[in-house]
């Protein structure tokens, strides 16, 4: 049957009861398989919060262009900061957005013999002087959705008939999340423009909100494009490759795109990518009998680049390849080969 929208499920329901938590962990494990991507309600987080956030993304980016460079990326190691219009290469093509990306608030790593290169990443963020709110509300934004992040990893894992503490090791110490705050500015005219243009993630879960009444995103299903508007309320949540790595490509990690917004309207967006440490291998699940028969493998990624093991790997080689700016600033000698 055709999909004409995305699934809908409620978080809380994790928390009603064994009976129907264990319904929930059944249909999260269902709609992953199938479609990869879906709507998450009841997730607990304040409406003041989302709010909040939203709010000091708009008024960083109403911030003069100067005070905006003053936090470029080409100023991070760690590709931290803000990337201006048309900064960013996705699927071979520029993506037409603005963006200031955010990690876990940590010391640099000083790089040496024996050191992997992907330490490189890890590092301090770049905030804006002239918000200086935005880091206080940053920090509980993603600690909130760090929490939901592994509940449903939890959830995932004991839905597929392995342990619930399968993916801790990974990510409850030491986890790299990553938030990008985004403009969408309006360039579509008649025909839409690459927003951003189709991949897929390459981490483990992204947790999505985007601004009230606004569009865009669009998930490949069974060779069809899905719309995936705001739904009040809700969080889009997707699959990464590192998770269909885990699962030998039960979960499916979907490939999307964005469509840049009409001309004349912007559009907000909040991705957040839970991520475990950068050098943590992801655990491959034991799954049941009954999953095991229906993995499909991994998918085939559009750039023809096999998934890596360890996490920092993965990471490193997509933001070499997403800002060549950065690189050749701060990693010429990765680029040399």
């Amino acid at each position: 049957m055709p999909l004409e929208t995305l699934p809908v499920l409620d978080f809380s329901r994790l928390n009603a009861g064994a009976e129907e938590a264990s319904r929930f962990r059944d249909e999260l494990r269902n709609a992953m398989h199938e479609v990869g991507f879906l709507y998450l309600a009841g997730h607990g987080i304040p409406q003041e919060l989302m709010d909040a956030m939203l709010g000091v993304s708009r008024r960083f980016f109403e911030l003069t262009e100067e005070q905006k460079l003053a936090i470029e990326n080409v100023h991070s190691p760690q590709f931290r900061g803000y990337t201006r219009i048309g900064g960013e290469i996705t699927d071979g093509a520029v993506d037409w957005r603005e963006q200031v990306d955010i990690g876990a608030e940590r010391p640099a790593v000083a790089p040496g013999p024996g050191v992997p290169e992907y330490w490189r990443l890890e590092g301090p963020n770049l905030w804006p002087d002239a918000l200086p709110e935005m880091r206080g509300i940053v920090a509980e934004w993603m600690e909130r959705l760090s929490t939901i992040s592994l509940s449903l990893l939890r959830a995932l894992a004991v839905s597929l008939g392995a342990p619930e503490d399968t993916f801790d090791e990974a990510f409850a110490a030491r986890a790299f999340p990553v938030l990008k705050v985004v403009r969408y500015p309006g360039s579509s005219h008649e025909e839409p423009k690459q927003g951003v243009g189709s991949h897929r993630d390459g981490g483990v879960l992204t947790l999505l909100l985007v601004e009230p009444g606004k569009g865009g995103l669009q998930v490949e299903y069974q060779g069809t494009w899905i719309d995936a508007p705001q739904v009040p309320g809700t969080f889009v949540v997707n699959i990464g490759e590192m998770l269909e790595l885990a699962t030998n490509g039960y979960l499916k990690a979907t490939l999307h795109r964005v469509a840049s917004p009409p001309r004349g309207t912007d559009r907000v967006s909040l991705p957040f990518f839970y991520n475990p440490a950068l050098d943590a291998t992801m655990p491959q699940l034991a799954l049941s009998p009954e999953f095991r028969s229906k993995a499909r493998g991994l998918s085939v990624d559009p750039t023809n680049s096999p998934i890596l093991e360890t996490y920092g790997d993965n990471a490193l080689r997509y933001r070499l390849r997403a800002h060549p700016n950065v690189a050749a600033v701060h990693h010429a000698d990765l680029m040399a080969g």
